[in-house]
């Protein structure tokens, strides 16, 4: 009996041993890294899922830019490609005399300038009617303006106002004169 004992207790003890043993199959049961993975750390996943987003929710591309031309274009060029195409508005606070027969009365006009025959041109618009296109004197003068497309009215002298204009293509004024307002009755 005693023999039976201890061959049973020594069979115990071998068989066990080799279930402890490291490396095996079972020592890894529901781990997913048993056949070769890598462990992935917090902040890789953290950083993976933060890309996925960016990717996902990303700043938006402009599509109006054709394809293969984003890259020829430098910072210069795309400031001025993204100038507003609206025409700049002056408000005229005095009747001008336009011509002998025309008074520009006073209001908020749309201006724009043009180049008709090589001579500048400034045109006022008032809701895409012309009220007047008056001949303009081209400058290389930016008239300390801030920004590419502007106009202004600036007096000149006492009864003469100039209209100062600007755009990506050229810079223009042309001086007026104040119409001359009949006197009150008293």
């Amino acid at each position: 009996m005693r023999r039976i004992f201890l061959v049973i207790c020594s069979l115990f003890l071998l068989c066990s041993g080799y279930a402890l043993a490291d490396g095996d199959l079972w020592d890894n049961y529901g781990d997913n890294n048993a056949y070769g993975q890598k462990p992935v750390t917090d902040e890789e996943f953290n950083s993976v899922v933060d890309k996925l987003k960016e990717k996902k929710y990303g700043k938006k591309k402009n599509k109006n830019i054709p394809k293969g031309e984003s890259y020829r274009q430098s910072a210069e060029t795309k400031f001025i490609n993204d100038v507003d195409e609206d025409p700049p508005i002056l408000s005229i606070t005095l009747p001008l005399q336009a011509d002998v027969n025309h008074v520009i009365p006073v209001g908020h006009y749309q201006i724009i300038g043009e180049k008709i025959n090589g001579v500048p041109v400034i045109k006022l618009y008032q809701a895409h009617y012309l009220i007047a296109q008056l001949p303009a004197c081209e400058t290389l003068d930016d008239f300390d303006q801030k920004t590419i497309n502007f106009v202004k009215l600036i007096q000149d002298e006492e009864d003469k106002v100039k209209i100062i204009f600007g755009n990506v293509d050229f810079n223009a004024y042309t001086i007026l004169d104040v119409a001359k307002q009949p006197a009150p009755e008293e």
